[in-house]
């Protein structure tokens, strides 16, 4: 007669590590390869750029460096290698689809068009879409733009914002196409364009650690709403659950404020809506 096991017998197998569910997906990937692949923007000044010693640093390079740790510590591995890989606002999207890209670490806006490429980790910052200008011209506001040359990345967000706002205030422009920020603020400094367009902190970014920041004006005017998150695969649960479980305990702490500091201290304290985002993400584990 087969004799069924006992139920505390039971329990204590399928508890053990040889029933515990397999890693699948990017972890997996990461675990077999040492390796975490992470994408950086190499002039989105201050989320994500080249140092002068040409090493990618930046506020999302920050929170990145520390999900690594975290994953690494998740995975229970002696060693996690980062390898970096340069992205552009027109292959970041593919190349984490594609699997070139493990995880995105720039000033990506979340939308829902993008979400039907590639996931997105909780919030790890709130902006909104402004321009830049020579300050040696009377241009504040979007009726001001009219009939001068605005420089914006095509097809990014800010692209297609700039084009509803310039539609509801009957206000036509010359778009100037560049590849890239330091594209556009080249573009702007040298007269190419009259604005350059993108989002508010990036601006304020280019500005600061431009050849004369006095010659430059940030407009007072925005013009979208921009979340940003870190960009992963689609269909990954474990993965992204992985990436959000550092950024919380990141939020719950100090290590936010530092971070913030670092690259933010200069502009005075978080926007109430930005510390909105921080508590709110915040979640209990």
């Amino acid at each position: 007669m087969r004799r069924s096991l006992p139920l505390a017998l039971l329990v204590v197998l399928l508890a053990s590590p040889a029933f515990a569910q397999e890693l699948q997906g990017t972890l997996k990937k990461i675990r077999d390869s040492g390796t975490i692949v992470i994408g950086y923007r190499d002039s989105a000044v201050p989320f994500s750029f080249l140092s002068p010693e040409k090493q990618p640093v930046g506020y999302s390079i920050d929170l990145c460096r520390r999900v690594a740790g975290g994953i690494q510590q998740q995975l229970k591995m002696a060693e996690l290698k980062i390898s970096w890989m340069p992205v552009g606002s027109d292959t970041r999207i593919p190349m984490v689809a594609n699997g070139s890209v493990d995880l995105e670490c720039g000033s990506t806006t979340q939308t829902l068009s993008r979400m039907e490429q590639v996931d997105f980790s909780i919030m790890t910052f709130m902006d909104g879409g402004s321009f830049l200008v020579r300050a040696n011209t009377n241009i504040n506001t979007i009726a001001d733009l009219a009939g001068k040359k605005v420089a914006v990345i095509p097809g990014t967000t800010t692209d297609r914002a700039l084009t509803e706002a310039l539609q509801k205030s009957f206000t036509s422009v010359q778009t100037v196409a560049v590849k890239d920020h330091a594209d556009g603020l080249a573009a702007l400094e040298s007269g190419a364009a009259d604005a350059y367009a993108s989002d508010r902190t990036i601006l304020v970014g280019l500005a600061v650690t431009s050849k004369d920041p006095s010659k430059l004006a940030l407009s007072d005017q925005g013009f979208s709403y921009e979340p940003y998150g870190l960009v992963m695969r689609r269909n990954d649960s474990a993965f992204r659950l992985s990436v959000n479980r550092v950024l919380v305990s990141i939020y719950r702490g100090q290590q936010i404020v530092e971070i913030y500091n670092k690259w933010f201290g200069a502009f005075g304290r978080p926007t109430p809506l930005l510390q909105a985002m921080y508590l709110i993400n915040a979640i209990p584990e």
